[in-house]
């Protein structure tokens, strides 16, 4: 593969994915162009060999399965979240202040804060509609121009911001949107932006669910263009590579991307990996094609292997004091098998040695995270779906720097030695 057709290709992609929504329609219509088939949770499935499905939860979470011709007696699976962490709207969002309609907001997940002042933002999400007829819909919605910005106060007027003053999330994250505006101004815009992107002018706004981003696109940078800096890497990169893996695979295995939403704040959703979406998807081609009812769905789960992949983070040239001095990972240094005794992460020691493996075969360097042993340990899906399902899983990612910022950064070859190593991992007849 040419590593600058699939940087591209990345770029594309998260600059299409503002919201989870946005990411899991990117990855559906991706999957449609390929010949995958949409398949309907509320209505009877007709499966068989060779086939390629999909199927979706709340519109933001979706699961690709690539069913083999053979007999399914083991499953390839790659994990990863469509969600990120940042600033979503509240339902009475509307709010004024000095003679300027503000956004209420709320953080969603773990949000670096600092970064999102002076930034140019924009406005997406899914909004639910009730046509004349009574007909309810959901849409998106992306509004593709700057239509806020949180300023940051003057340093005259606060001497010691410099020295680590504190966010009150409340009172000082409030988006300027609108000078001299209402109340009422946020759902005229708001219906306004409807009929432009839908050409709906008579429907009813019921309700929404929107978060702010930030319209700075997506870039290469670097003299030698040695690195990806975007908004949403975690973990819209991981949705990217296993989904360029799926769709370069030989087709011979069964493999199935699962990228869930709410990770980011726990996963405890009906579609998140906490959630049953799973497991419901993987019974019921269990039913049809594996055969042995309960017995059967065991010893197929037991049998398959998941890949949690979330990024990792990067040794960063400013704070090496933060990273285990012989657990660092190097941006354009490969993927990182993460570790964490007290299974923070899924990864053990048989299923790294797999992982290993795959990457001598597809030719890609590979590293290690541990954390600092004084500090905290953040989280996966990984050890959740492990929990869920019982499937044998490892935490793996390519490393980044700024994870949950408003702007990351992570390599550019990461990009396609991870890619390279999951398409290894579809397209492997033996996972023992």
């Amino acid at each position: 593969m040419s590593q600058d057709d699939l940087i591209e290709r990345l770029l594309d992609f998260l600059r299409r994915s503002p919201t989870p929504w946005h990411a899991a329609a990117s990855m559906a219509a991706r999957l449609e162009a390929a010949g995958f088939r949409r398949l309907d949770e509320r209505e009877p499935w007709r499966l068989s060999p060779g086939e390629r499905v999909y199927v979706t939860r709340n519109d933001s979470s979706i699961i690709a399965l690539q069913l083999p011709k053979g007999e399914l007696d083991a499953l390839r699976m790659i994990g990863a979240h469509t969600d990120s962490p940042g600033l979503r709207l509240k339902p009475s969002a509307a709010q004024t202040s000095a003679g300027w309609l503000q956004l209420g907001v709320e953080t969603y997940g773990g949000v670096l804060l600092a970064p999102w002042y002076d930034r140019d933002l924009g406005l997406a999400g899914r909004i639910h509609v009730r046509h004349p007829d009574g007909r309810l819909e959901g849409l998106l919605l992306s509004v593709e121009r700057p239509v806020a910005i949180i300023p940051s106060l003057a340093i005259h007027l606060d001497r010691d911001v410099n020295q680590g003053r504190p966010i009150n999330a409340q009172t000082q994250m409030a988006p300027v949107f609108l000078q001299g505006g209402e109340n009422a101004d946020l759902e005229r815009l708001l219906k306004g932006w409807v009929a432009e992107q839908h050409g709906l002018t008579e429907v009813e706004l019921l309700d929404f669910e929107l978060a702010l981003h930030d319209m700075q696109p997506p870039a290469r940078i670097g003299v030698a263009g040695e690195l990806i800096a975007s908004a949403r890497l975690d973990n819209l990169l991981s949705c990217f590579v296993g989904l360029e893996a799926l769709l370069a695979s030989d087709g011979r295995q069964g493999v199935v991307l699962a990228p869930s939403d709410h990770e980011e704040v726990g996963s405890a959703s009906a579609c998140g990996a906490q959630g049953p979406f799973l497991g419901d998807v993987l019974r019921r081609v269990s039913e049809q094609l594996g055969g042995g009812g309960e017995g059967g769905f065991i010893r197929l789960i037991q049998a398959s292997r998941m890949i949690s992949c979330d990024n990792a983070h990067a040794l960063h040239p400013n704070f090496t004091d933060k990273h285990d001095a012989a657990h660092g990972p190097a941006l354009n240094g490969g993927p990182v098998i993460k570790v964490n005794a007290n299974q923070r992460y899924a990864t053990n020691s048989a299923t790294a040695a797999m992982f290993r493996d795959l990457c001598r075969e597809a030719e890609v360097p590979v590293q290690t995270f541990v954390t600092r042993a004084d500090m905290g340990c953040g989280s996966t899906i990984g050890p959740i779906t492990a929990t869920e399902l019982g499937v044998p899983t490892l935490d793996v990612g390519a490393p980044q720097w700024a994870m949950h910022s408003i702007r990351e950064t992570a390599g550019a070859r990461d990009v396609e030695y991870l890619t390279r190593v999951l398409t290894a991992f579809c397209n492997r007849s033996e996972l023992a």
